[in-house]
């Protein structure tokens, strides 16, 4: 239930260079509306920068900032926004301030791809969080000791972390609604014309079934085996005797719904996984290979360069390219 004697809530958006608009808009949006909709200051926020100065977002448009890295509130919520290239934009200064806010308890999250900042602070150790769906594969080669998931966003504690987009609005409609109440959450969804609230049990991902247009139970349930054993492929006859069908008939479903062979269709899938790897970690060419099961570098170079007409040590210099959100 709503508190009317409640403490006005402080969040401070620390804008990182290159961060998407997107989540953070849909991160302030929600703590405004909660304001108007109570008739109550319950939401006060900062805006700021590393170095204090107006920040530009993926998308080009500068965001006039309210300061630097101050010490802030005991009671203040940091919310990292990132967005591109977050491993270049995080610096040794941000994490060091990271560290000091975290020694003196202050809760934390990260928007977008700023999960990745928190990790590289230490600050989500031993502890459950979320990326968006893009950036896994090398969060998962560069964070071993934190527990990612697929959900929209995750709150473990103190520690706060969202898949990106709208995700944002989950995670502050959440927040809202175990402060001050259902209802108000509620009507701030109303508000935001937003008709189907996610949890921290929703996945971020489309199902497989439409992820792929594709209302085939079999088909679906092969793909979904493929995408779980990328470091490691299962041959096309194994995958069919799994789901009950024979070679033939398999090869038969994935020409008829996705006009590609299933070793082609696998093949694929490896080939993004290696270049979200290649683009988003410092991993080299012959651990990325390996990651995505190619037994040896020249196949790997062999078949990236067939199928991305570059090879993979050009794209690994390609870093304006670099894939993000």
């Amino acid at each position: 239930m709503d508190d009317p004697n409640a403490k006005t809530q402080t969040f401070v958006f620390v804008l990182l260079r290159e961060f998407t608009l997107l989540s953070f808009t849909c991160a302030i949006e929600p703590l405004r509306l909660a304001n108007r909709m109570s008739g109550r200051p319950l939401y006060r926020w900062r805006v700021v920068s590393e170095d204090g100065a107006p920040v530009e977002s993926s998308a080009g448009t500068t965001i006039a900032v309210d300061g630097g890295l101050d010490e802030c509130g005991r009671d203040d919520v940091i919310l990292l926004c990132g967005g591109m290239n977050i491993q270049q934009n995080t610096d040794k200064k941000l994490l060091n301030w990271l560290r000091r806010e975290a020694r003196r308890g202050l809760t934390m999250g990260g928007l977008c791809t700023a999960t990745h900042s928190l990790a590289e602070a230490g600050l989500l150790d031993m502890r459950r969080a979320t990326i968006h769906w893009e950036n896994q594969d090398s969060f998962r080669e560069n964070f071993e000791e934190v527990q990612l998931t697929k959900s929209v966003f995750v709150v473990d504690g103190n520690r706060y972390s969202t898949a990106g987009g709208t995700s944002s609005i989950d995670l502050m409609l959440s927040l809202i609604a175990s402060q001050h109440g259902e209802l108000l959450a509620n009507a701030v969804a109303d508000q935001l014309i937003y008709s189907t609230i996610r949890t921290d049990q929703d996945q971020q991902r489309l199902s497989i079934p439409t992820r792929i247009g594709v209302r085939h139970p079999k088909l679906a349930q092969v793909v979904q085996m493929m995408e779980q054993h990328l470091e490691e492929p299962i041959s096309p006859s194994v995958l069919a005797t799994d789901v009950g069908l024979s070679t033939r008939q398999l090869e038969r479903l994935f020409r008829r719904y996705l006009n590609r062979s299933p070793k082609r269709y696998y093949m694929e899938l490896r080939l993004q996984k290696a270049r979200n790897l290649l683009m988003q970690t410092d991993m080299s060419v012959i651990n990325v290979a390996l990651a995505c099961g190619f037994a040896s570098p020249s196949h790997f170079s062999k078949c990236y360069r067939a199928h991305y007409d570059t090879t993979p040590y050009r794209e690994r210099g390609s870093m304006a390219n670099r894939l993000s959100v």
